[in-house]
């Protein structure tokens, strides 16, 4: 490779609460000569930065358009209820949404979960982010419903959360633009699928190794197998016929009569 040649690089789009470490860690070690760039991106943006180019392939969240994109689904996340640690939930181990009913719960713009109607009460006005969602919890204005990853995510000693029924969950997919199918995509998908490097679209499976021993066994290549011992071969009487006997000499068989 030339100075002027730039070698290959592989762009990841994720959104917040997806961690990809695990995948960029076995691409790092197969395709060590390819450098992957993470690109976080927030969930709303992230079908646009694919199409325009800005990632190759990106972790996000369903439902996407996939008039253009390719999508594998990946994973359903549990769905929680981010509450302060002196709410009177705090001792039960699961919420359902009747538990909300008289709760006013936070609905931020940049919400993930495909609501028909979301539960309990409506604040005055919806926060702009889930972080600031996170911060009128803590100041005990309300109570917020996010993807479990997320509650992990903008974690704060005072806050925790619980399971919530009832309600819709996120769905992690894998998607690229389908016209932009590389094969840096394909070698990616595999990682994702838990392909093993064999088997890995686009690699060819490693050529057996011939075992240690074999050639000498084929005809005209060696040694012909010795007879197991107590065992006659044919024609003879406990040695093969021709062969040499312990003095040296050759063992003849005895004329036999004629009727």
């Amino acid at each position: 490779m030339t100075g002027s040649e730039v070698p290959p690089a592989f762009r990841l789009a994720y959104v917040p609460g997806v961690t990809p470490t695990k995948w960029v860690r076995i691409w790092n070690e197969r395709l060590p000569g390819t450098p992957l760039t993470l690109v976080g991106v927030p969930a709303a943006d992230a079908a646009g930065l694919l199409r325009d180019g800005g990632a190759d392939a990106g972790f996000v969240r369903l439902p996407v358009d996939r008039t253009d994109l390719s999508a594998i689904p990946l994973y359903t996340e549990t769905t929680v209820v981010v509450i302060p640690k002196d709410h009177a939930a705090f001792s039960v181990e699961e919420m359902s949404v009747e538990d909300l009913a008289d709760e006013i719960v936070l609905h931020p713009l940049d919400d993930t979960l495909d609501w028909e109607r979301p539960p309990g009460r409506s604040a005055f006005e919806r926060p702009a982010t889930t972080a600031d969602a996170v911060e009128l919890v803590a100041a005990g204005v309300g109570l917020l419903v996010v993807p479990q990853s997320l509650a992990r995510l903008h974690h704060r000693k005072d806050l925790t959360y619980r399971p919530l029924t009832g309600v819709p969950e996120s769905r992690i997919a894998l998607s690229w633009p389908e016209e932009k199918t590389t094969d840096l995509v394909e070698e990616f998908i595999g990682i994702v699928r838990g392909r093993t490097v064999n088997s890995t679209r686009g690699r060819p499976p490693t050529p057996p190794q011939p075992k240690a021993g074999r050639a000498g066994k084929k005809s005209g290549g060696g040694a012909a197998g010795k007879p197991a011992a107590g065992k006659t071969s044919r024609g003879g009487s406990g040695r093969a016929a021709g062969s040499k006997n312990p003095k040296g000499g050759v063992k003849r068989g005895k004329p036999r009569r004629r009727p």
